[in-house]
């Protein structure tokens, strides 16, 4: 039963296509990355993150 379903998915389950397929090739120029936005709200998240455990942190 698992080797017939194994048999029945192997051809979906492939990772890339074949060569030739569309996407970026190596002659290609590079594509930028916006990051201003994502790395701001992460960083951001984080400073609101450690001053709310050092808020709850008990004193000695």
């Amino acid at each position: 039963m698992t080797l017939a379903f194994l048999g029945l998915t192997y051809g979906s389950a492939l990772a890339q296509g074949a060569p030739g397929s569309t996407g970026p090739q190596p002659d290609d120029e590079p594509t930028d990355v916006p990051l201003d936005g994502g790395a701001s709200l992460l960083l951001a998240g984080g400073a609101a993150l450690g001053l709310h455990r050092l808020r709850q942190r008990p004193t000695r």
